[in-house]
């Protein structure tokens, strides 16, 4: 199975990137699905193929909308978090690639030069989400 990883893989050795993918499971969801609500067991880690989804907080405020293929989220699964930070809604038909939180942590073990590739890309993402929400702060401040 192979679709663009965007960032998240750029770099990794072939190997690592075909055990990467052989680990997935790929997932179909329809639009108004929950992948997981706030304060559920954070499982699995995801990577999108089509489709979008929204992460929502508690409040009901959007926080961010996955909708770029590749783009990936549910990182509080490889964090050692219990829960999930958010909820994640999918706003249309969406097709997933999902990782199970022990399978992806073992193979993050297994080949540690990867694997810390592979955590600066997610610090990477998370800290241009981390941009957004400022400027989502600031913009609603300013209203």
């Amino acid at each position: 199975m192979f679709i663009d990883q965007g960032d998240l893989l750029q770099g990794m050795s072939m190997i690592f990137t075909k055990r990467f993918m052989d680990i997935a499971t790929r997932d179909n969801h329809d639009k108004g699905e929950f992948l997981f609500h706030e304060g559920d067991p954070a499982d699995y880690f995801y990577t999108l193929i089509i489709g979008s989804v929204r992460l929502t907080i508690e409040t009901g405020h959007r926080v961010y909308i996955v909708e770029k293929a590749g783009d990936a989220f549910g990182w509080s699964s490889l964090l050692d978090r219990e829960v999930y930070s958010a909820s994640a809604e999918c706003l249309e038909r969406t097709v997933l690639l999902k990782f199970d939180r022990n399978n992806l942590g073992k193979l993050l073990e297994e080949h540690p030069d990867n694997g810390l590739t592979f955590y600066k890309k997610l610090a990477q993402i998370l800290g241009n989400r981390l941009l957004h929400s400022y400027k989502v702060i600031c913009d609603t401040a300013g209203t």
